[in-house]
């Protein structure tokens, strides 16, 4: 069985998607820069390191996980911009849908926000994860006829292998119905160098590998871009404080559900006796 299909970091849109199309999930090369690597990892690791593991089979017993990676590193604006990720997800995810309001024919758009940013080490002799799909957790259901909800990225902060459990992926998965068991038989390592990204959608099964080594760590950050339309899975509102959010660009602040979309009615607050963008709640924090 033949490894994923790797693309160069300078490849277009449409090329990763036509790969992502046909497999569920694309390689790309050189995903970050040795700067924006060496920042994350200054920034990041150290902070890791004095996480505990995991006490549960599904999140590992020699893994370590570090999430509100917002509030730990200003790169991450770097790694959910880059324009191979978030041009992806808004062809993927943003399809519009149409519905009737009255006699009035509407196209709304779902938006894009972070569902979940995660920092993942398996350490030397951790078991494979169980195939699963991540789009699980927001209830979706397969075959999606064209609406994906969830386009995801797992950079590799160290080199992937089989050995060292570099994540599985069964390639065309996403196109499975939700019937159909999946097999650690069909699954295939995802093997790249530190840089390298994965991207892969929420309805393909994947899973951690098992890490088969006595000395290697496999980290790997990973982070998704989500339909605005359902919940994300962490908690951003808690985790990050408004200081933090506020602190971002206007963008980083939209992406982390900070959003009102009228079409919808999706994501506001009550201010003034109107329904408006919790934007507007960042501007007056931020003028005290």
């Amino acid at each position: 069985m033949g490894g994923l299909t790797t693309v160069p970091g300078t490849a277009s849109v449409d090329d990763v998607l036509e790969v992502i199309d046909r497999d569920g999930g694309v390689i790309v090369a050189d995903y970050l820069t040795a700067e924006q690597l060496a920042g994350l990892e200054a920034d990041l690791m150290p902070k890791l390191e004095a996480k505990p593991f995991g006490q549960k089979k599904f999140s590992g017993f020699n893994t370590r996980r570090m999430s509100a990676l917002f509030a730990h590193s200003r790169l991450m604006a770097d790694v959910v911009t880059h324009p191979l990720f978030l041009d992806s997800a808004r062809q993927i995810i943003d399809v519009p849908t149409v519905y009737w309001s009255g006699e009035r024919k509407m196209e709304i758009r779902p938006g894009i926000r972070v569902g979940v940013a995660q920092l993942i080490q398996i350490g030397p002799g951790e078991r494979a994860q169980m195939l699963h799909r991540d789009d699980w957790s927001l209830m979706w259901r397969h075959p999606t006829y064209g609406r994906q909800a969830r386009l995801q990225v797992m950079i590799a902060m160290t080199e992937f292998t089989e050995a060292n459990g570099g994540t599985l992926v069964i390639p065309g998965s996403h196109r499975w119905d939700d019937e159909r068991i999946p097999q650690l038989s069909e699954a295939i390592s995802t093997e790249m160098p530190r840089g390298s990204a994965l991207l892969f959608v929420g309805g393909t099964y994947h899973a951690g590998g098992a890490n088969t080594t006595t000395d290697r760590w496999r980290t790997g950050l990973t982070a998704t871009l989500d339909a605005a339309n359902v919940r994300q899975e962490e908690n951003m509102y808690i985790s990050l404080t408004p200081e933090i959010v506020a602190s971002y660009p206007e963008q980083i602040q939209e992406l982390l559900g900070w959003t009102f979309s009228e079409a919808n009615a999706m994501g506001w607050v009550e201010i003034d006796g109107q329904m408006a963008s919790p934007m507007e709640l960042l501007r007056r924090h931020a003028a005290g």
